[in-house]
């Protein structure tokens, strides 16, 4: 019996690829890109849906995305050493609210 070789399967456990995904992009200066996003251990990952109700569930309605191939997504972050790639995340945190700056009570100093 011939055993079973997995040469060009880089993760054997997935039974087959994920197929089309819901990619969340951002703005860019030269277009859009892949948001990437940080998993609960900090590692960065790309992150893909199955539909884009279950993006917009997630990431709500005012995320854009775009529609890339499972193996596109790879090949797109591999170069920035992202190797993982997240599919369908059923939570995320909320992003935190801005910052606002106290003003110092103490007067100015002036230079004479």
């Amino acid at each position: 019996m011939a055993a079973l070789r997995y040469a060009e399967d880089p993760e054997p456990s997935d039974p087959f690829p994920a197929g089309p995904l819901y990619v969340p992009v951002r703005s860019g200066p030269s277009g859009c890109a892949a948001r990437l996003f940080r998993t609960p251990l900090g590692g960065r990952t790309a992150v893909g849906f199955t539909s884009e109700r279950r993006l917009r569930a997630t990431l709500g309605a005012g995320q854009a995305w775009i529609r890339l191939a499972e193996p596109a997504l790879r090949e797109l972050t591999a170069p920035l050493g992202v190797s993982t790639l997240t599919v369908d995340p059923q939570f995320t945190a909320s992003v935190p609210a801005p910052v606002t700056p106290v003003l110092s009570e103490t007067p100015a100093l002036r230079i004479a």
